[in-house]
């Protein structure tokens, strides 16, 4: 990847003298690359929110699986609670945190499913056990013993031996559509540069915005 892109469009994120164009869609791209050369583990790593039928928040670290102008992907079981929670009230809440470039990314906006061709693309790509443990899992519900599901995945690998693993109906992809992007860097005594990116809707220009630390 080119670091001096990703320099300078930093650079410029954080200049005050700068009042032309920034997309946050396309600084974002250049901040995981690099965070992909200096994190240990799971640079794609990232906290989703969302809240329950009582509005009680919850959070969770998921792995992004695509990104692209249109938003943030992730894939999981539908019938999890992050699903419920998603499908009831379609909003979410991201976090970036890189600790090795002492950056973060938040964002914000209304979550989309993803297509079933898209869902079933990405399941296809997932390793064989992984296929499989989609199937297994019956995610966030009370589960009796590890070996109640350790026998569970051995009976459908069984199962599958001699066929296709199909996508189950309940597992699939969430895309969350931003409406705020925070760019965060870590400064000396805790003054540290904030930049907020919003739009009304999905189909409007960014206004660009520093924050007090």
């Amino acid at each position: 990847m080119d670091f001096a892109v990703t320099a300078s469009l930093t650079d410029l994120l954080f200049d005050d003298a700068y009042d032309g164009t920034i997309d946050p869609l396309e600084l974002f791209p250049h901040w995981l690359e690099e965070a992909r050369e200096t994190e240990p583990n799971d640079p794609n790593a990232m906290a989703v929110a969302s809240v329950d039928q009582n509005g009680m928040p919850d959070l969770r670290m998921v792995l992004l699986n695509g990104y692209s102008h249109e938003g943030f992907v992730f894939f999981t079981n539908f019938e999890s609670a992050k699903g419920r929670q998603l499908l009831a009230h379609p909003m979410a809440a991201l976090l970036f945190h890189w600790k090795s470039l002492r950056r973060q990314v938040r964002v914000r906006g209304p979550v989309e499913p993803v297509s079933q061709a898209e869902a079933d693309a990405y399941f296809a790509s997932r390793p064989a056990q992984s296929r499989i443990g989609a199937h297994a899992s019956d995610q966030s519900r009370p589960l009796q013993s590890r070996n109640a599901l350790v026998e569970r995945v051995e009976a459908l690998t069984e199962q599958f031996a001699d066929g296709e693993i199909g996508r189950p109906a309940h597992w699939s992809g969430f895309r969350i559509q931003p409406l705020e992007i925070e760019f965060w860097k870590d400064g000396a005594f805790r003054l540290h540069d904030r930049v907020l990116f919003t739009r009304p809707d999905l189909s409007t220009g960014w206004s660009r915005t520093r924050l007090y630390p």
